[in-house]
């Protein structure tokens, strides 16, 4: 019997894609902290699920439409500092890098809950 192997999440984590980032982009549950968020929405930016990344963007700063670049090419993330974002708190900040092909992205995220779920607010760049 040959062994299936399974590529990790792009979101850096070592679990596959479906049970990583895929089950929360399907919709089938919610990101528990502002880090899986984060995680995940990474995730779409690199799958291109524009539809993903607008429902879980805060109704206050989400912009009417995303156009996505469809010849960006996401190489990895790497999670730099969280504060707060846990299930005991209402709001969360993610500091981190994502690297793309020809240069990378400093910034540090906020999130809010909205209804129990984590949304992104926006992010302040760094460097």
């Amino acid at each position: 019997m040959v062994a299936m192997t399974t590529r990790s999440c792009p979101c850096g984590l070592t679990e596959a894609y479906e049970v990583c980032c895929g089950r929360f982009h399907s919709g089938a549950t919610v990101a528990p902290t502002a880090e899986r968020l984060m995680r995940s929405r990474y995730c779409a930016f690199v799958r291109q699920d524009g539809a993903y990344l607008l429902r879980t963007w805060h109704p206050r700063t989400r912009p009417a439409r995303l156009d996505l670049d469809p010849g960006m090419r996401w190489t990895g993330l790497e999670i730099l500092g969280t504060a707060d974002g846990s299930a005991f708190h209402a709001t969360g900040t993610v500091t981190f890098r994502a690297s793309y092909r020809g240069g990378s992205l400093h910034e540090r995220s906020r999130f809010e809950r909205v209804d129990g779920a984590w949304v992104y607010v926006d992010g302040e760049f760094l460097d």
